[in-house]
C-alpha cells in the first residue's frame, strides 16, 4: 500500500430508496471524522438514478469539496452491490460505511476507528435503542434467528455505520442483502469482529412497514450465509447428513411394510405408503450423490479457496538460530 493511501479513512454511503438531506449528513458526518485526526474522503453511491440526492452531491462537488465523489448505478441493484461499487472506488486503507439517513449520533463516529488498532471490523450497535415492545420483539427474535444459525450473537445488524480494514472487502464478494450479514461473513474469514456501543439518532424514525416479500428474502439470506459458514468446504456433510436420515427414515418404512407383508400377510396393493417409503429412500440417495459430486468440485477447486485471513509470519534471522538448525538448513517458523 503506498504511504499516500496510509491511515486514510474512505467513506462509503449507499444511497437507496431510503435516504435524507445529504448535505446535512455530510456536515455531521465531517464533523464526526474531523475528530478523528485522519484524512478522509466521501464516496456518495446512488443506487439508482435518484435525481434530488445527485442534486445535493453534485452541488457539493461543485463547491470544490476535495474529498467528495459520486458514484452513479444505473438502476437500483441494492446495497450490498453499491457498497461494492463504491469499495472500488475507495482509496483508503480503512473503509467505513454509513447509512443515507440519520440513524447514529454522528459525534460517536470516532468510536468505530478506536476498534481497528487491534480488530479488522467494528459493527455499530445503537444503544441505547428506542422502540416499543413489539419492535424490542422482532428485533430478539431476528437476532435470536441469526445466532442461532450463524454461531455470533450481535445485537444490531440492521445499523449501517461499520468500519473496517481494506482487506475484509477485498476477501469479501457482497451480494443480496448480505450487507447485514458482513460481521457473520468476516468472522468466517477469520477477521476478527467487534460491536461498539454508538447512541442512536434522535431523527431515526422509520414510520413505513416492511413488507413481507423483504422478510423472506432476508430468511433466505441468512441460510445462505449459515451454509457458506458451515459447509463452503464440505458439503457432503450437509447433503450427505441429510440424505442418510431420509436414507434411514425411507428404509425403517419399507422394512416395516415387509415385516407386516411377510408376518401378518397384510396387503401391499393398497398402502401408499410403499410408495411413500420408495420416494423417500430415492431423495436421500439423490442428496446424498448431490453431496458427493459437490464435494468432488469443492476438492478440485480447494486450492483457490482461502480459509483464514490475518495469519502472521515470524521467522528468526538465519544469524540467530542455533547450530544444529544453520547445519541442517532449517528455519523455525510461527504462525499465529
Amino acid at each position: 500500500m503506498s504511504e499516500r493511501n496510509l491511515n486514510r479513512i474512505s467513506v462509503i454511503i449507499p444511497v437507496g430508496r431510503r435516504h435524507e438531506t445529504l448535505r446535512e449528513l455530510y456536515e455531521q458526518y465531517r464533523a464526526g471524522l474531523e475528530a478523528v485526526g485522519l484524512p478522509y474522503e466521501f464516496v456518495f453511491v446512488m443506487d439508482g438514478p435518484h435525481r434530488e440526492a445527485m442534486a445535493e452531491v453534485g452541488a457539493l462537488i461543485d463547491e470544490g469539496q476535495p474529498n467528495v465523489q459520486m458514484v452513479v448505478l444505473n438502476r437500483a441493484f441494492g446495497e450490498s452491490t453499491a457498497i461494492m461499487a463504491g469499495f472500488e472506488r475507495a482509496d483508503g486503507d480503512i473503509i467505513m460505511t454509513l447509512p443515507a439517513y440519520h440513524q447514529i449520533n454522528a459525534e460517536d463516529i470516532p468510536k468505530l476507528i478506536a476498534p481497528l488498532e487491534t480488530k479488522d471490523l467494528a459493527q455499530g450497535w445503537r444503544w441505547p435503542r428506542k422502540g416499543g415492545g413489539l419492535e424490542r420483539l422482532r428485533r430478539s427474535m431476528f437476532h435470536g434467528f441469526v445466532g442461532r444459525f450463524t454461531g455470533m450473537r450481535l445485537h444490531d445488524l440492521g445499523c449501517g455505520a461499520r468500519a473496517m480494514k481494506r482487506a475484509v472487502l477485498q476477501e469479501l464478494s457482497l451480494y443480496g442483502d448480505q450487507h447485514r450479514l458482513l460481521p457473520v461473513l468476516a468472522n468466517r474469514q477469520g477477521f476478527g469482529v467487534v460491536e461498539v456501543e454508538m447512541r442512536q439518532s434522535e431523527r431515526d424514525r422509520f414510520q413505513g412497514m416492511y413488507k413481507p416479500r423483504e422478510y423472506a428474502h432476508f430468511v433466505l439470506d441468512v441460510f445462505t450465509v449459515f451454509f457458506l459458514v458451515r459447509f463452503t468446504k464440505k458439503p457432503l456433510r450437509f447433503f450427505g447428513m441429510l440424505g442418510a436420515s431420509m436414507f434411514g427414515l425411507g428404509a425403517l418404512l419399507v422394512l416395516w411394510l415387509v415385516v407386516e407383508r411377510l408376518a401378518f400377510n397384510t396387503s401391499l396393493s393398497d398402502r401408499p405408503a410403499l410408495l411413500l417409503s420408495a420416494l423417500v429412500v430415492v431423495l436421500g440417495l439423490q442428496l446424498f450423490a448431490l453431496g458427493l459430486l459437490a464435494e468432488l468440485i469443492i476438492f478440485t477447486h480447494a486450492r483457490h479457496i482461502k480459509d483464514y485471513q490475518g495469519a502472521e509470519i515470524i521467522q528468526y534471522p538465519r544469524a540467530e538460530l542455533p547450530r544444529k538448525a544453520r547445519e541442517g538448513r532449517t528455519e523455525k517458523t510461527a504462525a499465529l
